[in-house]
């Protein structure tokens, strides 16, 4: 039986007690104080890990100045914060032992638009991916670009002085920004504008606003010469506290918004921004050029900027490599094909961008012109390139490339590419022989690694593989990280030139010199006399003896190493998680985790869940509990009388109060949808609905199941049962008395009505109702070809039957023989629910099944493609080698390998057919949308497909009562307004979920498109 664990690190009386102050004091956002939620922003995308002491999510900026004025109390003065967004920084920057100040949860309202003088004001949470679609309608956008722009906010944006690709001509954030209302460490508020050195001297309030105005003025103007003697013109050269901007000598205005942009939280939050937009270029055009070592490609990219490139994007051979075992390959192999007879060992991604169409074709055919000269020479590597003019092939691309942070990570082993020196920045006319001397470090202490970056910038991100839960691994960090450091001096370039110090901090002294960083931490004494804001961040204040932070401070890896490396192969899918936050994902078409987009909770997302369940199993591990030996253990034997008793004790007794940290596992196990879209747009593949089944599994050998998860886990077993009257069902299940008793009884609303009549009703004098193997032996192989197998799965059989029935009659009008096999358990509830000794024992007797199928060659077909993946995935991980190979084709896979059997039909109705597929179909079978359509057009139909995320419906999780509301909000996202803009009648969906989802809420039915292709083919 699983233990108790009551492991966890207690908060300081002092913090409780501000947090309470606060909460009396009217503060209206939200205050998270349990272990859960302060592990599920303990790591952000660097290698470090740091337990806060409470999470903060203010709702305004009266929240903000509250959190500031309460602090300022003489009681309070030891508590301190670290402002967050998205998390998605490299280098720990928001990570604290303080308290979390996240403003991504409620302040990420876009507050004016002024196209017409040019700008924008936003809260700080709001997300840049967010902020771009809102711009998009008056032909603007914000410039700074970066890879994690989907999920990253302008409020980190603003700390760190985000730029990326572009920046030659965009700029940095900072750029940008025209006026920013900062909340000061007293509660007192900022708002920046430029102001002549004469209007701040005169300024008399005494808050700490105004004397962090006056003083950093001041070091600023005094140490102007120096300032400008020590930073080098390179366009991403990163300070911490932008020294040398700040003051305007042309203007003789000082700006200290340029002072926050990449203070990293250090000296006050950010709550709003005015911004700066962009007019959105009306002629953009990419050419891809292929080299034969990646060497080239770098020593190549100074021409590409000499011919006016908006951008010079490279990539290099091992980053090509995983991209191309990724699900984002599909999207792209058209645009990046390889050379016949050549390997592509790296590429430069070249744009133009430009508001006149002919300037820009002009600069393309330039390019093009000395390309085709080099390629006839033989010179300089290229041994190939691609143009690509629309849209969206261009941001195909740069998708790609984007995710190639992630893709790294992915790396097979123990040893995983990781960030601590990956945003080194170089005058671009040195970087190919930085890089030389930088690939020469790392090829002596044997180290792989991938690269890419923005070479014309001469930024390139560099992650070295190492294994973190090694020791001698992270003292090796540190020794990288020196040798670096001393490097980038060589070439008079700096280490952090795109992603902020963070935990680098300790090497700004070095950089500065004593003299200038003595102003610095004046300067943060100013703005921070008690060192309350991020400390240890950038610098200290003056006269202060804390410490900066080191690239040796606590890691990640020192607590996974607590666990067993057998336990942490096992559970690989939450072990490797990296922490690249791309499951934070802001669109709502995509399918990437809905129960995150719903909840704006961290912990309801597969890096959240992760990081839970890596902490459950290091608690396991300190208790000497061996998880898998647990596991096997109730795999294969039913629990005595004496655990089914302990376990009544635990749920319902007197252990039911006492602390469990497996409580607030299950928590967030229990908000998944089990969609598995994480398994794939992940792109370390973060499975949580694997290792959620696995966790329940154990969890619920101390604690009793609620009924309802019975009900499901069984649900095949007595479908055929009710089958048989599904009159007399349906009479019972329809009053209200019968679904209030349901719901308040077993926790199940909506519950759907079995069909009538039957599915063999329906098909009664077809062939497709004998099923016969003896007879479908005796037929000879030509015969067989005629054959398909229909297997059933319980929802569409039994309550969506017409799909099925359908799906015959398509076989038949296609000359093909349709013969429905015995229902068989297909598990997947089982699984969903964690009743793994039993999912095994289906998944056993199913495949043995459709095993001895699989021997007559003909294809066997399922309607439901979350049944029919189940067959690939759960019974993989559940059967292993004893699964056998049987194969189960969805609808679209047998149908497309048949078209060539059948002429391609005229266009018939030009109406198009809308396809909302589901979401597990989406992500484990990319080109299913794809495929749906060439089968449409083939038949003279045309059909489109609708970007859609989860329905919320998830199998059986829309019907559980505490799930309702989740459930029809995640139905709002994305699935309610494409519906409501398009005939419903033309609408078609995959899943039997995303039907029945649909049905219940908006009260029509979608047919399957198996069924919209029959009416195609009826009508020709």
């Amino acid at each position: 039986m699983l233990p108790a664990l009551t492991t966890q690190s207690s908060i300081d009386a002092v913090v409780l007690d501000y947090l309470s102050d606060l909460e009396q004091a009217g503060f209206q956002g939200d205050i998270e104080t349990t272990y859960a939620s302060r592990l599920a922003v303990a790591t952000d995308n660097s290698v470090y890990q740091q337990l806060p002491q409470a999470v903060i999510f203010p709702k305004h900026l009266d929240d903000l100045q509250l959190i500031g004025r309460i602090g300022a109390t003489s009681d309070y003065r030891s508590v301190t914060f670290s402002p967050r967004g998205g998390g998605t920084g490299t280098n720990g920057q928001s990570l604290t032992t303080g308290v979390v100040v996240d403003i991504s949860r409620h302040m990420n309202q876009i507050l004016e638009i002024n196209p017409e003088q040019g700008w924008v004001r936003v809260q700080t949470g709001v997300i840049k991916d967010q902020l771009n679609d809102a711009l998009r309608p008056y032909g603007f956008f914000f410039s700074p670009d970066l890879s994690t722009s989907n999920r990253a906010t302008v409020g980190g944006m603003i700390n760190t002085d985000a730029s990326g690709q572009g920046s030659l001509k965009y700029g940095k954030t900072s750029d940008h920004v025209l006026s920013l209302t900062a909340v000061m460490v007293d509660g007192s508020v900022l708002n920046t504008e430029p102001l002549a050195s004469d209007a701040i001297a005169s300024l008399e309030s005494q808050d700490i606003a105004t004397q962090a105005l006056q003083a950093s003025e001041s070091v600023c103007r005094q140490q102007r010469q120096a300032i400008v003697d020590k930073f080098p013109p390179l366009n991403r050269f990163l300070t911490g506290y932008d020294l040398k901007n700040v003051f305007d000598e042309q203007m003789q205005a000082f700006d200290i918004a340029r002072l926050l942009c990449g203070a990293e939280g250090s000296l006050a939050f950010i709550a709003e921004a005015k911004l700066n937009i962009t007019p959105i270029p009306k002629s953009r055009t990419l050419v891809n050029i292929k080299y034969d070592s990646f060497d080239a490609a770098l020593r190549n990219a100074p021409m590409m900027v000499e011919a006016n490139a908006l951008s010079v994007e490279t990539v290099d051979s091992r980053v090509l490599n995983l991209a191309k075992k990724d699900i984002v390959w599909h999207t792209v192999n058209d645009l990046l094909t390889d050379v016949p007879g050549r390997e592509m060992l790296g590429i430069n991604m070249v744009e133009f961008a430009n508001q006149s169409e002919q300037e820009n074709q002009i600069q393309v055919d330039d390019l093009c012109a000395r390309l085709d000269k080099l390629i006839a020479n033989g010179e300089n590597g290229i041994i190939g390139y691609q143009v690509c003019n629309e849209l969206a092939s261009i941001q195909k691309i740069y998708a790609m490339r984007k995710k190639a942070v992630g893709l790294l990570g992915a790396a097979k082993g123990a040893k995983k590419p990781i960030a601590f020196a990956e945003d080194t920045c170089v005058p671009p006319e040195h970087l190919a022989d930085f890089i030389a001397e930088f690939r020469a470090l790392l090829d002596a202490k044997q180290l792989d690694y991938g690269m890419f970056g923005h070479v014309d910038a001469g930024v390139l991100h560099v992650r070295p593989a190492l294994d973190m839960c090694d020791p001698q691994q992270e003292l090796l960090m540190k020794e990288i990280s020196d040798q670096v450091v001393a490097l980038v001096a060589k070439y008079g370039g700096l280490m952090w030139g795109e992603h902020g110090k963070g935990f680098r901090s300790e090497y700004g002294p070095e950089f500065f010199g004593e003299g200038l960083f003595t102003e610095l931490r004046r300067i943060k004494a100013a703005f921070d006399p008690d060192n309350r804001m991020n400390p240890g961040k950038i610098c200290t204040p003056l006269e202060s003896d804390a410490e900066l932070v080191k690239v040796d401070s606590v890691k990640r890896g020192y607590f996974d190493r607590q666990i067993p490396v057998q336990t942490r192969d096992s559970f690989k899918q939450a072990m490797e998680c990296n922490g690249n936050g791309l499951c934070f994902n802001y669109d709502t078409s995509s399918p990437m985790c809905p129960s995150m987009k719903i909840s704006a909770d961290r912990r309801h997302s597969p890096k959240g869940r992760a990081g839970l369940v890596r902490e459950w199993l290091r608690q396991l591990a300190e208790q000497g509990v061996d998880p898998l030996a647990l596991e096997q253990k109730l795999l294969t034997s039913n629990p005595s009388l004496k655990q089914i008793i302990d376990r009544l004790r635990n749920t319902y007794g007197s252990n039911k109060q006492a602390y469990d940290y497996s409580h607030e596992v299950m928590e967030a196990m229990n908000g998944c949808l089990a969609c598995k879209a994480c398994a794939s747009q992940c792109p370390i593949k973060v499975d949580v609905p694997s290792f959620r089944a696995r966790f329940m599994h154990m969890y619920y050998s101390r604690y009793q199941r609620p009924a309802k998860d019975y009900l499901v886990a069984h649900v095949e077993s007595y479908l055929p049962l009710m089958a048989k009257a599904p009159k007399m069902f349906n009479a019972v299940m329809r009053p209200q008395w019968s679904k209030s008793l349901t719901a308040n009884t077993i926790g199940y609303v909506d519950m759907p009505l079995l069909s009538v009549p039957t599915l063999f009703e329906r098909l009664d004098g077809h062939q497709a109702t004998r099923f016969d193997l003896t007879w479908l032996q005796a037929l000879s192989a030509q015969e067989r070809q005629q054959y398909v197998l229909i297997v059933q799965d319980p929802f569409t059989s039994f309550y969506d039957a017409d799909v099925v029935s359908d799906f015959v009659l398509l076989a038949e009008k296609l000359g093909k023989k349709p013969v429905i096999v015995p229902f068989k358990p297909n598990g997947k509830a089982q699984h969903v629910k964690g009743f793994l000794r039993q999912f095994a024992s289906t998944a056993r007797n199913t495949a043995e099944f459709l095993n001895q199928l699989a021997q007559l060659n003909i294809p066997l077909v399922g309607v439901d493609p979350a049944l029919v993946l189940c067959y690939r995935d759960e019974y993989n991980e559940i059967l292993a080698d004893k699964r056998g190979d049987f194969t189960v084709l969805t609808a679209h896979e047998w149908l497309l390998p048949l078209l060539v059997e059948f002429p391609a039909m005229q266009r018939g109705n030009s109406e198009p057919w809308y396809l909302f597929a589901h979401c597990t179909e989406k992500t484990k079978l990319p080109n299913a949308e794809k495929e749906w359509g060439a089968i449409f057009t083939h038949f003279g139909a045309v059909l489109e497909s609708v970007p859609v995320g989860c329905c919320g419906m998830a199998g059986t999780f829309g019907h559980e009562k505490d799930k309702l509301e989740m459930s029809k909000g995640v139905y709002e996202l994305s699935w309610q307004q494409n519906l409501a803009k398009r005939d419903t009648e033309r609408c078609l969906a995959t899943g039997y979920s995303c039907r029945s989802q649909v049905k219940r809420l908006e009260h029509y039915k979608l047919k399957h498109p198996v069924q919209a292709l029959l009416q195609v083919l009826y009508a020709v």
